[in-house]
């Protein structure tokens, strides 16, 4: 019987891991067209209005997710860290990176959020307390050099420390927090109720500064425009985070979180298909060379340290034992 338990915690851990891993890519897939579409959208828009305006309508969204399911409300501590996921990325993201993007393009961005899932590791040791192994670390740092590399040698990056470069690397420091605070209080409410806990918590203020916005530049815009900031709203504030912050929780921030080194070579073949950038054969290179780095992540294991009970803290049987 004792046998037959720990098959099944077993096989219920690797189930959650692979799940993670699957729920993460969708998760990448969807943000990685978030700086595409901003650049897209702020060329007409107003960036305050994109930033605070797509949260708007994703917190109405997620109202009415939340009232459907009938979800319970969050503790009073879990109102606090909801409020650090919102900082991250329902507030701080968002804008960031529309102040960026109205004069750099979304390639240029790319670079930037390079360090994102460095970022989003380190923030999962502070704050989920995970401890990655240095083979984690040493794989991480690869798929980061390979990803600068191939946009230095791609003539991505140009020109000096700008404004707008201050700005994204802002946006990368918060959101590898909310990434990393999301994560870890999704083992909690869920990767969906966490996203939308955040959106609704966030609402008083999103839907001031889009008034405010609004009244000072009234959004006028084609239907490209349009159709970007429809994607941001859905997508890139909602749906995309159901997926990210559910990988997280099943499959470890740290891990999990280095799913996105292949976000930027993503990003630049949106680029190239929505905004007529160049993809150059490097970037196929790139991407095997990122997928390795990607795998040998997962293929470590996270040192944790014993608990009393006799699991280990951090450990997926923890996780899933404590969900029940």
């Amino acid at each position: 019987m004792k046998d037959h338990s720990s098959a099944t915690v077993t096989t219920t851990i690797t189930a959650d891991r692979v799940i993670g891993l699957a729920l993460g890519a969708l998760g990448v897939l969807a943000f990685s067209m978030s700086l595409p579409a901003t650049r897209v959208a702020v060329q007409q828009l107003d960036p305050w209005f994109v930033a605070f305006g797509r949260a708007v309508g994703a917190a109405l969204l997620a109202w009415a997710y939340l009232h459907f399911t009938g979800a319970p409300r969050p503790t009073r501590s879990q109102w606090r860290r909801l409020s650090i996921v919102a900082l991250g990325v329902v507030v701080g993201f968002p804008l960031f990176t529309s102040l960026a993007l109205t004069t750099q393009t979304s390639a240029h961005g790319a670079i930037v959020i390079t360090v994102l899932p460095a970022m989003t590791a380190v923030f999962a040791v502070l704050r989920a307390g995970e401890r990655p192994p240095l083979l984690f670390w040493v794989a991480s740092g690869g798929g980061l050099v390979a990803v600068l590399a191939f946009l230095i040698t791609s003539g991505a990056v140009h020109g000096a420390l700008s404004s707008a470069d201050l700005f994204l690397l802002v946006a990368v420091v918060l959101c590898g927090l909310g990434y990393a605070e999301g994560g870890g209080l999704a083992r909690e409410l869920g990767g969906a109720r966490t996203i939308c806990w955040a959106l609704v918590l966030s609402l008083p203020v999103t839907l001031l500064i889009t008034i405010v916005a609004a009244s000072g530049h009234p959004p006028r815009a084609d239907a490209a425009a349009w159709s970007a900031f429809g994607y941001l709203t859905t997508i890139s504030m909602f749906l995309g985070f159901f997926a990210w912050y559910g990988g997280l929780a099943r499959g470890g921030v740290a891990k999990v979180g280095q799913i996105q080194l292949a976000q930027p070579v993503l990003t630049l073949l949106w680029s190239a298909l929505l905004l007529g950038e160049a993809v150059t054969p490097a970037s196929i290179g790139a991407a095997l060379v990122v997928l390795a780095c990607v795998v040998l992540t997962q293929r470590t294991r996270a040192a944790r340290a014993t608990d009393q009970d006799g699991t280990r803290r951090g450990d997926p049987r923890a996780e899933v034992l404590s969900a029940r």
